[in-house]
């Protein structure tokens, strides 16, 4: 059985998803940024935001991150579907 993280590892390798550090470590995720394509132009977002495999990542509101030199904190973290994943908002400081 395919799990998240393997998903996940498949959409890194073809240049999908974007390199966050998280407490010290590098982690691809799914970002998300106000009226920035996503998807390779699938997509519009509307918020900052990620989503990740809640296997690799753990966050809370308050935490910081770092993505392309800009740091942000997690507004909010929820589960999705199964758990599996998880998709926090995230606010620019």
């Amino acid at each position: 059985m395919v799990s998240v993280s393997d998903l996940y590892a498949a959409a890194g390798r073809a240049g999908l998803l974007t390199s966050a550090m998280i407490g010290g470590a590098e982690v691809l995720v799914d970002f998300h940024a106000p009226d920035v394509e996503v998807l390779d132009g699938l997509g519009l977002s509307s918020d900052f935001a990620i989503r990740y495999p809640a296997e690799d990542v753990v966050l809370d509101s308050g935490h910081e991150l770092v993505i392309g030199g800009v740091t942000y904190r997690v507004r909010e973290v929820r589960a999705m579907g199964d758990g599996t994943e998880c998709r926090a908002t995230l606010m620019r400081i």
